[in-house]
């Protein structure tokens, strides 16, 4: 490191990787201009490592500078801002270190304030444990926490040709005089919080309301009989 820059940080265990554009942007005004009195990013990639192809190869870029920062950075374990700083100052590029000392400082102090940092993440994630209360409700006015359910009078079971069968057993009983209240799949139940099919179909009794005979007594039967305690 350039041997009048006195620095609080350590600047040679810090990777060049903590520079952010503004920095590297700058470092382009000062070097890519070829020179004939001052070094320019020639002498530089000269100093980090790069051969003479190499070198002349980065002619044909826009931003030789940036590209040899970038490629400094990805293949040499050393790419650190102090070896940078004291690169510059190799090459008497004094004014360089200068003028972007304190650029490069509050660089290395976000740098070091972001990995100093909690991680976002808990380093171990399970799965498999879950880190909060599963909700114990079936029923969308169930409570949550597994307290009083939701009471209903009769579990319609019904395939999606009947659904009009059941819009008209919703008019018939819970919007007339019988105010039962029907547990309707598609209503009322929680998305993923039971089967489709539970086990109380087992005690179902199969009515035929198709037939004319049984559609005249078919809802008053029915109310009363779930009205039952």
């Amino acid at each position: 490191m350039s041997a009048s820059w006195k620095s609080s940080l350590d600047l040679g265990s810090i990777p060049l990787r903590a520079l952010n554009i503004n920095v590297r942007k700058r470092l382009g005004l000062f070097l890519n201009p070829r020179n004939t009195v001052a070094s320019d990013w020639m002498s530089v990639a000269e100093n980090m490592g790069f051969s003479y192809l190499e070198i002349k190869n980065y002619e044909d870029c826009q931003d030789p500078t940036r590209k040899i920062l970038e490629d400094w950075q990805s293949r040499c374990p050393g790419a650190k801002v102090g070896k940078l700083v004291s690169i510059l100052d190799n090459v008497d590029r004094k004014d360089v270190v200068e003028d972007l000392r304190d650029l490069i400082e509050e660089d290395c102090r976000r740098y070091i304030e972001r990995q100093n940092e909690p991680p976002v993440q808990v380093p171990e994630v399970d799965s498999c444990v879950p880190r909060t209360p599963e909700r114990q409700g079936i029923t969308l006015e169930d409570d949550p926490q597994g307290g009083v359910p939701e009471l209903f009078d009769a579990f319609i079971c019904y395939c999606l040709s009947d659904f009009d069968f059941v819009h008209e057993m919703i008019q018939q009983l819970e919007q007339t005089d019988h105010k039962l209240k029907l547990c309707v799949f598609d209503r009322d139940v929680l998305p993923g919080s039971c089967k489709p099919f539970p086990s109380i179909l087992r005690f179902l009794t199969v009515c035929d309301y198709t037939r004319p005979c049984t559609q005249s007594w078919f809802w008053v039967r029915l109310a009363r009989a779930l009205s039952l305690p």
